[in-house]
């Protein structure tokens, strides 16, 4: 290796992981009050001598003096050297290690250094400003008012930015160097076209935001009336990165020492509030949604995560968002639950209303994941009709499919099937055929009776040959004539071959609608020719029912055992030969109805010809038939 690891990666990764869990995941442990304890891995015992603990995120074996972090721990176990440690580390934190081709960024790891230095000194400064400054009346009654202890303030380290736009700045900034690390701390804001700094953060009560070891790494600040913003963050820097970090997490593990579930509500004096009244296992997360990243995070720590929503509109919106974020991230043995407060309350205001008890009863009857799952969808779902439980399992299915394999997801999947009354083998068709012909709106029902000009969008890269039938629109029962010019070949003259069956198949289970215009297609019915059958089962079904979906067919031919099996052919055709350009389909399924057409002339005007013997009325069909095609030849060359 040509460079060495930065030390900011290192430190930033030890952040992150958790060595219980990693520990854990070696040896067996046993919770012996704040510690876990266990037979030493690294010498032979009877007795366990060999403690983690997860607060201070460390491990000793009192026996034979084995200890350390995360690192030392795979290190010494795995038999892995300092790098391979370091990346397997990486590895279970989902993130990329640095390149390290070149020589270590010596700057950049003194700078991060500072700005750690120095965010724990704002800190410090802002609860002093809490308790020595002329004004602080104002904050320490506003935290009263919210029913705040001095307690859980100096527990939170919470503080008071005061009024001014430099306090701060004159407080810290000893020189430009701390100036400039200040604003790189997002501390300070320089004004470019004076070049001179200003504080953030002014007039607000003040919340630190810690990573897992403890370290200041960002500040939010509320204010004190009903300013906006109500909540400011500190920018992203070096040492903060919202949608990986949560507010109240370090104070959370640290507090308790069975930590079996986490509450995600909104906002930081929610965090407090509920701290103080004995739900001290509250997170916020920090001006974003509930990310991945975060989840990961949290259900590698508890087995159990609920979300804490306002009962309006917004907060059943957000709730759809958490659950879909969650969806892909929950496992076996873990659960997400969803809790709604009522209308006008927050976590905060309602646990002074009712107390911890009421509160925790609210928590205990939350919403499990399935079951809010399951409620938001059928909300918007006639279940009562064979169409809506179509469109329920259509939007269903695809959520379901995104989740870890395991009973859960079974489970759920078994639930659908007992809501539709579909089995699980026809939601699957339904869902195949559904996903690959998507929605499309139907173009109006005009098809085009002049000369075609196809657009150079890439639906086709063939050659078609120039033809002359055209559907009739008013009778809809033969193929009749009409006149159009051919589509210039693609640049370099090449030509790719296509199937005008399954083209236009393709563009009926894209576009129902269009088949009113296809006209009869019972020249196709006997055919030899297995996908021009299907394109003539499947116009004759979607005339025969206007206005039904793909997934209402998928359903339907399920019940017919001569139509069950051309179900996997559809999905096959609509993935291989998918739509591209809804606009253009009406004349790209006139071209392919037209060629189908002069490919069934060709086929008789063949199999007349290889008979022997021909009766009269043979020959004379012959002969009509010869006339037609040398016609469209001749209609077909081009003018000179």
């Amino acid at each position: 290796m040509a460079g060495r690891i930065p030390q900011s990666f290192i430190d930033d990764l030890l952040a992150r992981v958790n060595v219980l869990d990693i520990v854990e995941a070696r040896v067996k442990l046993k919770r012996t009050g704040k510690n876990y304890s266990g037979l030493c891995p690294f010498h032979k015992e009877k007795s366990p001598s060999f403690t983690v603990n997860n607060e201070k995120q460390f491990y000793y074996c009192f026996g034979c003096g084995a200890g350390g972090n995360s690192l030392g721990f795979l290190m010494e176990h795995d038999r892995l050297s300092f790098p391979e440690a370091v990346e397997e580390l990486a590895k279970l934190a989902g993130v990329e290690m640095p390149k390290t081709e070149g020589p270590v960024d010596h700057q950049r790891e003194q700078r991060i250094k500072d700005i750690y230095s120095l965010l724990e000194e704002a800190s410090e400064y802002y609860q002093q400003q809490l308790r020595k400054h002329p004004s602080k009346d104002i904050a320490v009654n506003y935290l009263k008012n919210r029913g705040l202890s001095g307690q859980f303030a100096a527990r939170f380290g919470i503080g008071y930015a005061p009024p001014g736009w430099d306090n701060l700045l004159k407080k810290l900034a000893r020189d430009e160097a701390t100036k400039l690390r200040l604003e790189q701390a997002g501390m300070l804001i320089n004004k470019e076209d004076s070049d001179r700094y200003y504080d953030r953060f002014r007039e607000r009560i003040m919340f630190p935001i810690r990573d897992m070891r403890g370290r200041v790494i960002a500040f939010g600040g509320r204010v004190l009336g009903d300013e906006k913003p109500k909540y400011l963050n500190s920018p992203e820097t070096d040492t903060f990165h919202k949608s990986r970090e949560l507010y109240g997490l370090y104070e959370a593990r640290k507090y308790n020492q069975n930590l079996e579930r986490l509450i995600i509500v909104e906002g930081y004096m929610d965090v407090v509030g509920l701290a103080q009244y004995g739900i001290g296992y509250a997170v916020a997360t920090l001006g974003t949604a509930t990310t991945a990243q975060h989840l990961e995070r949290l259900l590698k720590m508890v087995p159990e995560v609920i979300f804490c929503f306002d009962g309006d509109e917004a907060g059943r919106k957000a709730a759809k968002r958490a659950l879909d974020t969650t969806m892909p991230v929950i496992t076996d043995g873990k659960q997400a639950r969803f809790l709604f407060l009522p209308e006008g309350e927050d976590p905060d205001s309602l646990v002074r209303q009712e107390g911890c008890e009421a509160f925790e009863q609210r928590l205990n009857e939350s919403l499990p994941l399935s079951d809010f799952f399951f409620k938001t969808l059928e909300e918007g779902a006639d279940m009562s009709s064979l169409d809506g439980r179509a469109r329920f399992s259509n939007q269903a299915l695809p959520l379901i499919d995104q989740m870890q394999p395991g009973i859960l997801k079974q489970m759920m999947q078994e639930k659908i099937s007992e809501l539709t009354g579909l089995s699980l083998e026809q939601l699957i068709s339904v869902n195949n055929l559904q996903e690959t012909t998507g929605t499309h709106s139907a173009p109006e029902p005009d098809y085009y009776h002049g000369e075609s000009d196809y657009s150079d969008d890439g639906y086709f890269d063939y050659q078609p040959e120039p033809n002359h039938f055209q559907p009739e629109r008013k009778s809809g029962k033969e193929f009749v004539k009409g006149s159009k010019k051919s589509r210039p070949a693609p640049p370099g003259g090449s030509a790719v071959h296509f199937n005008p069956g399954s083209t236009a198949i393709s563009i009926l289970l894209h576009l129902p609608a269009l088949a009113v215009q296809c006209g009869n297609l019972d020249i196709l019915a006997n055919t030899e020719d297995k996908t021009e059958r299907l394109l003539y089962q499947l116009n004759r079904y979607l005339q025969e029912n206007p206005g039904v979906t793909p997934g209402i067919l998928a359903i339907d031919w399920q019940e017919h055992d001569h139509l069950k099996p051309l179900i996997q052919q559809l999905n096959e055709i609509a993935h291989q030969t998918p739509i591209i350009d809804a606009n253009n389909a009406q004349q790209v399924l006139n071209d392919c109805l037209n060629r189908l057409q002069e490919r069934h002339l060709d086929r008789e005007i063949l199999q007349l010809k290889s008979q022997p013997h021909l009766s009269t009325g043979d020959k004379l069909r012959l002969n009509t038939l010869i006339m037609k095609q040398a016609g469209s030849r001749l209609r077909k060359a081009p003018e000179k």
